[in-house]
C-alpha cells in the first residue's frame, strides 16, 4: 500500500495563492514516487486577487479551495474534511497565498493567527508523529502553528 500524502495548496499563484512550480513539482515527484495523494485546501476567501501579469490588486473575490483546485485539476477535498487519519505525511508548498491566505503572517508577522483547520491538522499530524514539509515561506507558519517545543530543520543538506 502506497502512502498517502496530504498537499495544503493556498490557491493558484505566487502573489496570492500556491506557488504553482512548487506545487506541480512536489506533485510530480510524489507521483513518481507512487505515493497517494491527498490533495487539499481550505473552503475560504482569498484575502485579494492580484493580477499576476501586471502585479496589481483586482477588485474581485476568490476562493481558496475553487483557485487551488485548478492546480489538483478538480481532485480536492476541502480541508475541514480531512484529519490525521487520512494522510501517512503532509506537505505545504510556498506560495504568497500561505501568508495571506492560510495565515497573516504577509501583514502581522511573528504574531500572525493561523486558520483554524489548518492548526487543527498539522497538530493532529504532528501529535500522530507523522512527518511535515514545508516548502519556502510555510516554514514561517508552521512555527507559529507547532511552537517552540518543536525543531524545525532544513532536513539533510550535503553542502
Amino acid at each position: 500500500m502506497m502512502p498517502k500524502i496530504g498537499v495544503v495548496l493556498s490557491g493558484c499563484g505566487v502573489n496570492d495563492g500556491s506557488e504553482i512550480h512548487e506545487s506541480v513539482i512536489t506533485m510530480l515527484e510524489l507521483d513518481k514516487a507512487g505515493a497517494d495523494m491527498v490533495l487539499m485546501a481550505p473552503n475560504i476567501d482569498q484575502l485579494h486577487v492580484i493580477n499576476h501579469y501586471t502585479g496589481t490588486e483586482m477588485d474581485e473575490y476568490r476562493n481558496v479551495l475553487v483557485e487551488s483546485a485548478r492546480i489538483a485539476r478538480g481532485d480536492i477535498k476541502d480541508m475541514a474534511e480531512v484529519s490525521s487519519k487520512d494522510v501517512d505525511a503532509l506537505i505545504f508548498p510556498g506560495g504568497f497565498g500561505v501568508a495571506k491566505n492560510l495565515c497573516d503572517y504577509a501583514m502581522a508577522g511573528a504574531e500572525c493567527s493561523v486558520n483554524p483547520d489548518v492548526v487543527r491538522l498539522a497538530q493532529e499530524v504532528h501529535k500522530d508523529k507523522k512527518p511535515i514539509g514545508v516548502i519556502c515561506i510555510s516554514p514561517a507558519m508552521m512555527a507559529k502553528i507547532l511552537g517552540d517545543e518543536t525543531e524545525l530543520t532544513i532536513g539533510f543538506d550535503e553542502q
